[in-house]
């Protein structure tokens, strides 16, 4: 492994541990690519030594991509740590974006070696995609950056940061037949304080939250990157952004599928 790499894990450990921003990083630390940027999330992982739970997406939505400056979809890994339980009080402290986001996620029922799942032309289809899927669920996302200047850091260092992962209230499994469902027009709504703030629908994700599933699952082999049995995968942003303060009480609405709620102070 490139010394640079595991110099920029370690830098980004520090931050994340002690909740601390960085400036960007000195061009000869920097990811050079989106393979480099995976690498070095593999090594945070290492360093950081706790429990993962699955992946997020950033960016699947062309606000999601405004916000932080990129023009395509970035992926992050999730630590069981930092994903909470619906209806979970959670500290807005150090938290610099200050916005949350209506998502929905997928749980993977048994692993996608990336030996299967390699390459533009013979990777995943959907269908075997989702025959490994067992549950949809619902989620509000809280994420937050390493970088001072997120907007500015660009593509590769955000992978590096794990797609700006910080926080997930994980709410229900969908008992609705949502397989039969046309996701891209399933309603979601997001409210603060009891007032609706956002609107939005699974259109928001790559058009469908289930392709953004799939580019997730096809971004993560083409890098070498196993799916295990158990691992949930959030698929972005249903509605804008939505800013957020101390002392709100949020929720995500997702029409029959369910509600999720959490508030922060």
């Amino acid at each position: 492994m490139q010394e640079h790499l595991s110099l920029a894990a370690t830098r980004l450990a520090e931050a994340w541990q002690h909740d601390r921003h960085l400036s960007q990083f000195e061009l000869d630390l920097q990811p050079k690519n989106r393979g480099e940027a995976y690498a070095v999330q593999a090594l945070l992982v290492k360093q950081i030594n706790e429990p993962t739970i699955g992946w997020k997406i950033a960016a699947t939505s062309e606000g999601g991509q405004r916000h932080i400056n990129v023009s395509a979809p970035l992926a992050g890994r999730l630590f069981t740590s930092r994903v909470l339980p619906d209806g979970a009080t959670l500290s807005l402290s150090g938290n610099r974006m200050l916005v949350a986001e209506a998502e929905f996620g997928f749980r993977f029922g048994k692993a996608i070696p990336a030996r299967a799942n390699h390459g533009h032309d013979d990777s995943i289809s959907m269908e075997t995609m989702l025959e490994a899927v067992t549950d949809m669920v619902l989620a509000i996302e809280l994420p937050d950056s390493r970088f001072e200047n997120f907007v500015a850091a660009g593509e590769a260092q955000l992978i590096a940061d794990f797609a700006c992962a910080r926080h997930f209230i994980l709410g229900p499994t969908v008992s609705a037949d949502w397989r039969s469902r046309d996701l891209s027009k399933h309603p979601v709504r997001f409210l603060v304080n009891e007032h609706i703030v956002a609107e939005g629908s699974g259109a928001f994700v790559l058009g469908d939250p289930r392709a953004a599933l799939h580019w997730l699952v096809r971004e993560l082999g083409e890098h070498y990157i196993n799916i295990e049995a158990g691992d949930v995968m959030f698929t972005g942003t249903c509605v804008i952004p939505v800013p957020i303060k101390p002392g709100d009480k949020l929720c995500a609405d997702f029409a029959d599928f369910g509600q999720v709620r959490a508030d922060v102070i």
